[in-house]
């Protein structure tokens, strides 16, 4: 299995950057789109657990549309063949707090799509 083939790591990484824009703008329909509309759906929250596509939306209609801005650290993208992939990042929104996120991605016929996704939030790590 190659790893990394350039122009899919190029299009993930795009997909990726899409994510985040409509993650800070509360862009609740582009959100939406690219998670997997299916029950296989995950999504582990900072505070919530999620099972399907259809409770993930909802948590997005709910959520507040303030305080969405952070600053992403390290990002790592890494394709598996031309289908697969998983997106990682640190981030940083509240001083004394460090945000983790993974996601899964896969392509579907109808594009990328997150399947899996986890957000934690721990306090700084010392040194």
């Amino acid at each position: 299995m190659d790893v990394d083939i350039p122009e899919v790591k190029a299009e993930l990484t795009a997909m990726f950057e899409r994510y985040e824009k409509a993650l800070t703008t509360n862009d609740v329909e582009t959100l939406d789109e690219l998670f997997k509309n299916a029950p296989y759906t995950i999504r582990y929250g900072a505070a919530e657990n999620l099972y399907g596509y259809l409770e993930i939306a909802a948590f997005r209609a709910a959520r507040p549309s303030v305080g969405l801005q952070r600053t992403l650290e390290k990002p790592v993208i890494t394709t598996f063949g031309r289908d697969f992939g998983t997106a990682s990042t640190l981030f940083r929104r509240t001083p004394g707090r460090l945000g983790r996120q993974m996601q899964t991605w896969v392509r579907f016929p109808e594009g990328w799509r997150v399947v899996a996704a986890h957000v934690s939030i721990i306090d700084e790590p010392k040194a």
